[in-house]
């Protein structure tokens, strides 16, 4: 990717503290929290005890032991619901913090030269497929001067990249190993047992296949919204999660789960529109 694309971001953030907080979160999540050094960051999942998604979030220690943990606008709540579902007699607090905001920077434009001047708490770079950049996280973060944002171009790249969002491609329903790279991103195999491992664990040994897995379509024309079915060979096949109109393209790109007999590249028809499974 060489064009540059900014957006200022709504985003939850909760602030993980207390002297069990890093052990407690080693039961509860995905990623091996112990590797995790103070400044970095993760991505982890929180599933139900099925190894069904109940959050997807990105994990940063801080200096002082605690952690930060933002996920998309308005999963905040149920994140620290469903943590707080599982303490019992633990040192840990999570506290939904107010106010912030993320500027997310895909492109050129994403190297951190520019940037210095924006009043973030965390930085963290972020690597999309074909989409690299930084995610700067803050209750003053603002767009640095002469930028443009565009959140719409930003939802263009974030369904080319195939990366998912709270409440479309992941909900209480989907297998993490549906989303291609969730699992390598965000999950370890060699830490030790975390609520809803079974499930990951099995999939994996087995060679990720899952029965519906989600897939890039490009679209021919707009006005196609999420719930539109997925038809290919006359049968349905699947449901669109996601979509936007790529203006460069001339397309409309969208996610959706479709049925593993769909083999890509496929012709397809979405909302009666000619389409195809990439």
């Amino acid at each position: 990717m060489t064009a540059t694309v900014a957006a200022l971001v709504p985003r939850d953030v909760v602030r993980a503290s207390g002297g069990d907080a890093a052990t407690f979160l080693q039961g509860q999540i995905s990623q091996d929290v112990e590797a995790v050094e103070a400044g970095g960051s993760a991505w982890s999942l929180v599933l139900a005890p099925q190894g069904k998604v109940d959050a997807w979030f990105r994990l940063a220690r801080c200096e002082d032991g605690s952690f930060l943990l933002d996920v998309d606008a308005g999963f905040g709540p149920g994140l620290v619901a469903r943590l707080e579902r599982f303490k019992l007699r633990v040192d840990a607090t999570f506290e939904l913090l107010e106010g912030w905001q993320m500027l997310s920077v895909r492109g050129s434009f994403g190297n951190p030269d520019g940037l210095d001047a924006v009043q973030a708490e965390l930085r963290a770079t972020v690597a999309w497929p074909g989409f690299e950049g930084v995610d700067l996280l803050g209750p003053q973060v603002s767009l640095p001067a002469g930028a443009e944002a565009s959140t719409a171009a930003m939802e263009v790249a974030r369904i080319r990249a195939g990366w998912p969002a709270m409440g479309r491609e992941l909900t209480g329903r989907t297998i993490p190993a549906e989303i291609a790279g969730l699992v390598e991103s965000s999950v370890s195999f060699t830490k030790g047992c975390y609520t809803g491992q079974e499930l990951v664990a099995r999939i994996d040994s087995r060679g990720g296949n899952v029965p519906r897995p989600v897939r890039l379509l490009e679209i021919h024309g707009d006005g196609v919204s999420p719930g539109a079915g997925i038809t290919v060979d006359g049968k349905a096949a699947g449901e669109i999660t996601s979509a936007a109109a790529d203006a460069d393209a001339r397309v409309t790109v969208a996610l959706g789960p479709v049925h593993r007999r769909v083999e890509p590249p496929a012709a397809a028809t979405v909302a009666g529109r000619p389409a195809t499974v990439l």
